[in-house]
């Protein structure tokens, strides 16, 4: 179409309309990305989905079809799952506090505290993170019998209190906070654990929070420690009290099972929300710097 707009002395001219404007396509790159956003979702969500799905799925009743928790109840009536709970909520529980005061008191004196062969005795600490648990869990094993620990809770919690990772983790995060602070301190007489405790200590929660949410989702899901280091029922915890629960994949109540495997994510998802926050605060703290 044209429309007509007045002109001088040569009349009318024709003025052509101006057509839409048309969408910009994404581009190739940005459906890349999705692409592999949405497989990545789909990998790492799906056999969660799954899991539930089928940990509700209708359980046969005879002729009929009985859908519902059926599969839950089944669990609590073939293994104690209150006590395994307590278990493992006290032994993951007393690992991530331990290794969020270790690691920060470690990571201070190596970030904070000059000496002779620091650097060198930082390097040993890093140098036990290649070496496998599978490696050192004899010697681990024969020190625990011989302090009478053995078949006990305090077993599982002693010697995973002392931790490399979370050692380097609250150096990094120490060197990353400002010097004048120890300065200040030292201007009014504190002494190196007094201006931990009260200066650095206070701003490295965040950073002590990270260590607490990984030790204890790492801890929760501990199989092979728990495994070697108890042997009594009522020390199992939750991964390992599971365990009783394989047989009824043999009768095909597989529900029974991943029932149990449900309840025993719930503790651990209920800790990452709850730390979410400073657990982002943590990663991100020092970026703006």
């Amino acid at each position: 179409m044209a429309t007509l707009s007045p002109a001088g002395a040569s009349g009318l001219q024709v003025r052509p309309t101006p057509r839409p404007a048309r969408r910009a396509l994404p581009r190739p790159g940005t459906v890349g990305k999705f692409v592999v956003l949405g497989v990545a979702v789909f990998l790492t969500l799906g056999p969660v989905v799954w899991t539930v799905w089928t940990s509700f799925r209708p359980q046969l009743a005879g002729a009929g079809v009985q859908p519902g928790f059926s599969a839950y109840v089944d669990v609590f009536a073939k293994a104690d799952v209150l006590l395994l709970v307590w278990n493992s909520v006290l032994v993951t529980s007393l690992c991530a506090l331990g290794q969020m005061v270790t690691a920060a008191l470690a990571g201070y004196v190596f970030a904070r505290v000059q000496f002779r062969g620091s650097g060198a005795l930082f390097a040993l600490v890093l140098a036990t993170m290649m070496v496998p648990l599978q490696v050192t869990i004899v010697p681990v094993f024969m020190l625990i019998r011989g302090m009478g620990l053995s078949d006990t809770l305090l077993a599982l919690v002693l010697p995973a209190i002392p931790t490399a990772f979370g050692t380097f983790l609250m150096r990094q995060y120490f060197l990353g906070l400002p010097d004048d602070l120890a300065e200040a301190a030292a201007i009014d007489g504190a002494g190196p654990l007094r201006t931990f405790t009260s200066v650095y200590a206070p701003l490295a929660l965040p950073g002590m929070a990270i260590v607490g949410i990984l030790a204890f989702n790492y801890h929760w899901n501990e199989f092979f420690r728990p495994l070697i280091l108890t042997v009594s029922e009522r020390n199992f915890t939750m991964p390992l009290g599971l365990v009783s629960l394989q047989g009824n994949l043999g009768t095909g109540s597989v529900s029974t099972v991943l029932a149990g495997v449900v309840l025993s994510m719930v503790p651990a998802l209920v800790v990452f929300v709850l730390g979410q926050r400073p657990l982002r605060e943590g990663l991100t703290a020092g970026v703006g710097k």
